[in-house]
């Protein structure tokens, strides 16, 4: 015998034994313990990850509806004594109320709970809200000059109020707190008063 065929006995009586330590190690109760384990934990993170990046954040949506209120109710004082309609007048002013009312109780819950300044606001969001406030009054604008701000007016608030219960109805998702809640849910029943009489406004009444 060579030594090449020498080599190739040895080689071959060491290779079976390499293999069953190996299926050892795979059929070991602690490793498959181990690596079902590491399995869960990562399944865990990446559902959680899933669920986190679809839900809402209370206090960021909070204060962009608070923000979304202001910036609206500072269009209503702007454009309210033009409309021309007693009707839509009142349905304004009662909207206002609303949004006022809203307002102080949002900004109460803010800074009992968050400690809120107007400087905490993100940025932008700031400049997203003012940006499409200043649209609303340009198109409010635009109506009043072409004697046409009533119809417009009221198409604009009833769309407005649309946004307003989607933006509630996230923080309500958001939040456990039940006085939010609870003021949430007042709003929420004021605006749907409200929409129909803004969606269905017309200028033959």
């Amino acid at each position: 015998m060579d030594g090449q065929e020498y080599l190739n006995q040895i080689s071959a009586k060491k290779q079976p034994v390499q293999q069953s330590k190996f299926n050892k190690i795979l059929t070991n109760k602690f490793f498959l313990i181990g690596a079902g384990a590491l399995v869960l934990l990562i399944i865990i993170i990446i559902i959680g990850a899933a669920l986190s990046s679809g839900k809402g954040n209370e206090k960021k949506d909070s204060i962009a509806l608070l923000l979304h209120l202001n910036n609206t109710s500072e269009v209503i004082d702007e454009y309210q004594s033009s409309v021309r309609s007693s009707e839509l007048r009142a349905s304004s002013s009662s909207l206002k109320t609303v949004l006022q009312d809203t307002s102080k109780k949002m900004e109460e819950f803010l800074t009992q709970k968050y400690n809120f300044k107007d400087k905490d606001a993100d940025k932008k969001i700031v400049e997203q809200l003012t940006l499409e406030k200043d649209g609303l009054s340009e198109e409010l604008f635009e109506a009043k000059i072409n004697g046409i701000l009533d119809r417009i007016y009221a198409h604009k608030m009833a769309y407005e109020i649309q946004l307003f219960m989607a933006e509630e109805n996230q923080i309500r998702k958001d939040t456990k707190v039940e006085a939010l809640r609870s003021t949430l849910d007042t709003f929420n029943s004021s605006l749907e008063n409200l929409y129909d009489k803004f969606n269905n406004f017309s200028e033959g009444q």
